[in-house]
């Protein structure tokens, strides 16, 4: 039977060696995950600016479809709706309840 010696230079550089070898494996993995991420933050960005853009054109869509200038012709179309004359305006005092109110 033979005695357990030590181990000997080439063992301990062996073991650096394959040492060495995981530590890269793992900084490599981990910058190719990082890589990754940084592609998918990358284009989230992008559709979260074109989203943003969609967003103000259908807000200035809707401020203008919402104005005077486009539903007074629809009302006066499809509702039978008009501007009545000067003539055809009544303005009611105010009752002096309503006027303490204020």
């Amino acid at each position: 039977m033979r005695a357990k010696r030590p181990p000997r230079g080439r063992t301990w550089v062996a073991l650096a060696l394959v040492g060495f070898v995981l530590v890269a494996c793992a900084v490599i993995w981990r910058r190719a995950i990082g890589v990754a991420q940084a592609s998918t933050i990358r284009t989230l960005e992008a559709q979260r600016i074109q989203a943003d853009g969609e967003k103000s054109k259908l807000e200035t869509t809707v401020r203008m479809l919402s104005g005077r200038e486009h539903l007074g012709p629809i009302a006066e179309q499809r509702l039978h709706m008009r501007v009545p004359d000067d003539s055809e305006v009544i303005v009611l005092p105010r009752s002096e309840s309503a006027h303490a109110a204020h």
